[in-house]
């Protein structure tokens, strides 16, 4: 047996370090308390900020309003978040550095929970703005530092359960979010969206204060402060926000056609290039991005990024489906998306366990085989006569392969890695997860507009005279509208509903057209799945890829 003694280090709090007994390796550690409480509660805590990533969405018109502002301005709302977030997301493996990784993510709930406060408070829009950036600054390191606590918490066999945990905040959160920002914005006032974070961010304080160590290996060394690598940092403050700004305006101002997203695609180009070249030589890196020189690291961002695209947009084109074409609420919209959650509730578990058992790659297959099956099964069910029951249906079919990629993706990442850079791999996979959904919600609503004006125009050509079947409905209509409202404009009113019901048949066709994208791009997933290095399951950082 392995002999149990206190750890050595400040770092490692009351952790307990365990000494191997076979030479060459690494001593094992593990925390004072039952994982399970620590990964309870960092979830929370990441509960809450993913949350804040859509529950202003349908909020919006209620802010604007409220602070004599248009929708178009409203939406910087959603935007300076976004950018705040993606600009701190990375930074975190160098924060943790700092001030220590249990510091660092204390320090985060405190910005998230004090900027949740100023932004409920906020009497003017410009206000709104800047204590939305504080809040998405400080959640922005808040999800990377939970799944590095995670994955340090757990013996490498458990720890695809412990992300299974993790996926659940990070699938759900996002789901729920518009639901219950309708909610509360219907019943009550668009601040208590904010406001709601403060007891939670309190509670979050109060445990991870209490539970949660750092491991020997993560020592706070505020000298690095002074070796901030601050050029590295204002490239990707420049690249990240001219991406989320492009991306976020793209559809509003015409994307490519406007000067505006023209000179931010210029500074997301040139940023990203002039990062990627100052880090990668760069003696003490804000990111350091020569981890994608391991291979298995790589593909799993590569495929994190588009498990997070697919994820988001999916997330984002349903709701926005039945809402639009179907005519429901933002609440009925978003209560036809909970039975996936409840799906989730019972099959992340079983995909976590499955992690220690079965090689990731091959879960990682099994997960894209069911996104290509629930895509095409939802390019025939979206459909304009769509039910409650079926809508339900459909969202629990899509969410059943998220946890098989997810999990798996998320274990194989840390598979053959050092364990000091848990945090570093953390921050990356929780960036590019994100990066990915931003990019693939702006695509996949740019395709449906696009889909359906082509969709619109073919359907156009069979209006005329000449076709059997449209001047028989027209005449029908004429007929209806003449003798139940009567006069000499039945004929207009009938092109006039004509017009309409093709607008809605097109853009039904657009989505239908976007599901089956989606269903190829998975297709071409699983072949890239196949690339990933086969792992023993239950492997950690260190072991050996083949």
């Amino acid at each position: 047996m392995p002999e149990l003694q206190p750890a050595s280090t400040p770092a490692s709090g009351a952790g307990i370090t365990l000494k191997n007994p076979q030479p060459g390796l690494p001593a094992l550690w593990k925390p004072r308390v039952n994982p399970w409480l620590i990964a309870m509660t960092v979830a929370l805590a990441a509960f809450m900020e993913v949350l804040d990533t859509s529950i202003a969405n349908v909020a919006l018109p209620h802010i604007a309003g409220s602070l004599g502002a248009s929708i178009n301005e409203g939406t910087w709302v959603l935007t300076s978040y976004l950018v705040a977030n993606a600009i701190v997301l990375p930074m975190g493996a160098w924060a943790s550095s700092v001030m220590g990784r249990r510091n660092f993510f204390l320090f985060c709930i405190v910005i998230f929970t004090v900027a949740s406060f100023l932004c409920g408070s906020a009497p003017t829009l410009p206000i709104l703005l800047i204590c939305r950036v504080v809040q998405g600054a400080g959640g922005g390191g808040m999800q990377p530092m939970a799944q590095a606590i995670m994955a340090d918490s757990f013996p490498p066999q458990k720890r695809g359960q412990a992300f299974a945990l993790y996926g659940l905040v990070a699938v759900l959160a996002p789901s729920i979010g518009p639901t219950l920002g309708g909610y509360i914005t219907d019943n009550f006032s668009w601040r208590w969206i904010f406001f709601i974070n403060i007891p939670v961010g309190i509670l979050a304080f109060v445990l991870v204060s209490r539970l949660v160590d750092d491991p020997p290996w993560i020592k706070a060394d505020f000298s690095k402060l002074r070796q901030m690598d601050y050029l590295g940092l204002s490239l990707l403050t420049i690249s990240m926000g001219g991406l989320q700004i492009m991306l976020d305006k793209g559809e509003e101002n015409d994307w490519f056609s406007s000067g505006f997203i023209q000179f931010t695609a210029f500074l997301f180009v040139g940023g990203i290039v002039g990062l990627i070249l100052w880090e990668w030589n760069h003696k003490s890196p804000l990111i350091n991005l020569k981890l994608f020189r391991f291979k298995n690291f790589a593909i799993c961002c590569f495929l994190m990024a588009l498990v997070g695209g697919v994820l988001n947009a999916n997330t984002v084109l349903q709701p926005q489906f039945m809402q639009q074409l179907l005519g429901w609420t933002a609440t009925t919209a978003g209560l036809a998306l909970t039975a996936g959650g409840i799906a989730l509730l019972f099959v992340m578990p079983m995909a976590g366990y499955a992690t220690g058992k079965v090689a990731a790659r091959y879960l990682t297959v099994v997960g894209f085989i069911l996104f290509v099956v629930s895509f095409r099964y939802a390019a025939t069910a979206t459909t304009l006569d769509m039910t409650f029951a079926s809508a339900s249906w459909l969202r629990v079919i899509q969410m059943l392969p998220i946890p098989f990629c997810f999990i798996s993706i998320t274990t194989a990442a840390y598979v053959g890695m050092p364990r000091e850079q848990s945090n570093q791999v953390a921050g990356l996979i929780n960036f590019v997860r994100n990066i990915g959904g931003s990019i693939m919600i702006a695509i996949t609503d740019a395709q449906v507009t696009s889909r359906a004006a082509w969709h619109q125009q073919h359907l156009q050509n069979a209006m005329t005279s000449s076709n059997h079947a449209f001047e028989q409905h027209r005449q029908a209509l004429s007929g209806y509208f003449s003798g139940n409202f009567g006069g000499p404009n039945g004929g207009g009113m009938a092109l006039a509903a004509i017009y309409n019901q093709l607008n809605m048949q097109a853009q039904m066709q657009g989505y239908q057209d976007v599901y089956m994208e989606l269903a190829w791009m998975s297709v071409v997933l699983i072949v890239l799945a196949f690339m990933l290095s086969k792992n023993k399951p239950g492997e950690g950082p260190g072991a050996a890829m083949h």
